[in-house]
């Protein structure tokens, strides 16, 4: 998705935040040397949805070449490619996050949950074009029990100590490029 795609304009401003925060946790991510693997997909790049980011194919070029494109495939987990590389990364704990919550999030993590994983939905990496069909699908998701989690908390939960190597990087990331460009200030 670009800037100039629909569903950015439903929260410009939180678009920007994202991007602007998405793709400094991202160039931090291979820093990490966590045993992780990503799973990159999209729908109908070539149409309305529109290619990913190409600052996310420089900063997983991996993951990004061996992306699964769908033909509209609207539940990402329903198309069995996607599912397929997901199983493959022999995985049972996900993090998942979409364009837009009611429709690119929702339903992949929902069955996700259903089939037995362990979902965690970062809500703030994912928007909906209206309050109430980000309210419902929040509410759905945690019904299905999806747990529902935000960037900062994700960090957190990634470090466990402040104090280690990795800690300290994101803490420090946290700190100078998440809380400012969500208008956070910490006194």
């Amino acid at each position: 998705m670009t800037p100039n795609h629909p569903c950015s304009k439903m929260k410009q401003g939180l678009w920007i935040t994202w991007l602007s925060f998405r793709l400094e946790f991202l160039l931090f991510w291979p820093n990490l040397h966590l045993e992780s693997t990503v799973v990159i997909t999209s729908s109908q790049e070539e149409r309305a949805q529109g290619p990913i980011l190409p600052e996310i194919a420089a900063i997983l070029p991996e993951a990004f070449a061996a992306r699964v494109k769908r033909p509209g495939v609207v539940n990402a987990w329903a198309y069995p490619d996607f599912h397929k590389a997901v199983l493959a990364t022999g995985r049972k704990n996900l993090i998942m996050a979409g364009v837009t919550t009611d429709i690119c999030l929702l339903f992949p993590a929902i069955d996700a949950a259903k089939e037995g994983f362990g979902v965690q939905a970062v809500m703030d990496a994912s928007g909906s074009p209206s309050v109430l069909s980000e309210e419902f699908s929040r509410q759905r998701m945690h019904d299905a029990g999806v747990v529902l989690t935000a960037t900062n908390t994700l960090m957190a939960e990634i470090a466990q100590d402040w104090s280690t190597p990795t800690g300290q990087q994101l803490i420090t990331l946290l700190f100078t490029d998440v809380f400012p460009a969500i208008g956070v200030s910490i006194a």
